[in-house]
């Protein structure tokens, strides 16, 4: 009864869809040659490219968006409050933006997925724009969905969105954590809170290329775990273990602001002789120290530090510390455009004296999940810290997110996550 009552409660609530033509239609009109983004099939309109709206779209509303001289772009999604104040659902005038579309492209991207299972059961499912569902991000852990509804469009199709992920998963959990910061800038208030089924449990246990982790999908940084970063996670664990085989012997490995130890962990588990893990919040240090436990190895291969990163770092250096693997995998140091030069010098710091800590030979995997620094300018930056840093060192490699995470070529921004794998020569 409450899953019936609750597909009615969808049929009402639904958002209204665009209407048959230009008479009395919901539309964004484009300044003169602003529609240029929109014929290269890029998803977002910025308020400063609009000429006026026709109609009184809500917050969530699907609007024609319309070039000068009045030809169809795309149908989108409106946002009043945003700085990007529409997102494109569909470039195709033939589509229609109802719950029957949303479960279509909700199914489409989970199917795209099953290929992933083997790696472990923590998977993104949706990815956004990347799944034309822009600012809807679904992660599973399990049989438990994590869902992020982080812009107007989505927000507006949530019941709909929500029964479609259900159907296509078979999971009857959705927990909900809208809470970002990139509500506020669609004009919505921050949520979360169960959305189907029960209250997840303190902690979902997961496995990763046969490791196994907690996450808190109620309290956790992003949806409770770093996803994205799993199968550079499988790489640290065969650099150690590479290590292994090449000297004898454990490498010495430091994973700097390392969350709840995923990539300690991994290089443990390759082999490492110990790991000096570097996190600012102790209850993520608990649960890293139980992580060790879990997977069943060396408590007294792991050390733990809860202090600052950068101060860290620099306190190593006077020490003369070496390590022959590091890991530098911070936290978002700019949110927008506005932060990137302050962004800049934080990753230049960070990585100059990671590099100085490097034992020649040494592998350094240093990333960045800024979105607003995009990839040549964060090799850049690193370039730079091995400039100043006096070593000299290999590129062998540029990192990214895992492939449940694909780049929308259209959409350079949806590669958030970059890195790259540097070899100190000598």
């Amino acid at each position: 009864m409450k899953d019936r009552a609750a597909r009615r409660d969808v049929a009402s609530r639904a958002p209204p869809v665009q209407r048959g033509g230009p008479a009395g239609e919901l539309a964004v009109v484009l300044k003169p040659g602003k529609e240029k983004s929109l014929r290269r099939r890029h998803p977002w309109v910025y308020a400063t490219a609009i000429s006026h709206v026709t109609g009184e779209p809500v917050s969530g509303a699907t609007v024609a968006v319309r070039a000068a001289d009045g030809t169809w772009l795309a149908w989108a999604a409106y946002s009043p409050a945003s700085s990007i104040r529409a997102r494109a659902w569909s470039f195709d005038e033939r589509d229609r933006i109802d719950a029957a579309w949303m479960r279509a492209r909700v199914k489409t991207a989970v199917a795209a997925r099953s290929a992933l299972a083997a790696s472990g059961n923590a998977l993104r499912l949706v990815f956004g724009e990347s799944d034309r569902l822009p600012g809807l991000i679904v992660d599973r852990y399990g049989d438990q969905l994590v869902t992020q509804f982080q812009g107007a469009g989505v927000d507006a199709w949530r019941e709909a969105l929500v029964e479609a992920l259900v159907e296509a998963t078979g999971c009857a959990n959705v927990f909900d954590r809208s809470d970002g910061a990139t509500r506020a800038r669609e004009g919505l208030p921050p949520i979360s809170g169960v959305l189907r089924g029960a209250e997840p449990p303190e902690m979902i246990e997961i496995a990763e290329h046969g490791l196994r982790f907690l996450v808190d999908v109620r309290h956790g940084h992003k949806t409770g775990y770093y996803i994205d970063q799993r199968d550079n996670r499988r790489l640290a664990r065969e650099l150690a273990r590479g290590f292994v085989e090449q000297h004898g012997r454990g490498p010495l490995a430091l994973n700097c602001f390392c969350y709840t130890g995923g990539f300690s962990v991994a290089m443990l588990a390759g082999g490492a002789a110990m790991v000096h893990s570097i996190d600012s919040s102790a209850e993520a240090l608990r649960v890293a120290k139980a992580h060790i436990e879990l997977n069943g190895l060396p408590a007294g291969a792991a050390e733990w530090d809860g202090g600052d990163a950068f101060d860290a770092l620099r306190s190593l250096k006077s020490q003369a510390a070496q390590f022959d693997l590091i890991v530098l995998d911070p936290p978002k140091f700019a949110s927008s455009h506005h932060h990137v030069e302050r962004a800049a010098r934080a990753y230049k710091d960070i990585n100059l004296n990671a590099l100085k800590l490097l034992a020649p030979g040494g592998n350094l995997l240093t990333f960045s999940c800024s979105g607003a620094i995009d990839v040549d300018l964060f090799q850049k930056i690193v370039a730079g810290a091995v400039i100043d840093s006096g070593v000299e060192a290999w590129l062998v490699q540029r990192l990214a997110a895992a492939s449940d995470h694909p780049l929308m070529m259209t959409v350079p921004e949806s590669e958030y996550l970059k890195g790259v794998w540097l070899r100190r020569v000598r």
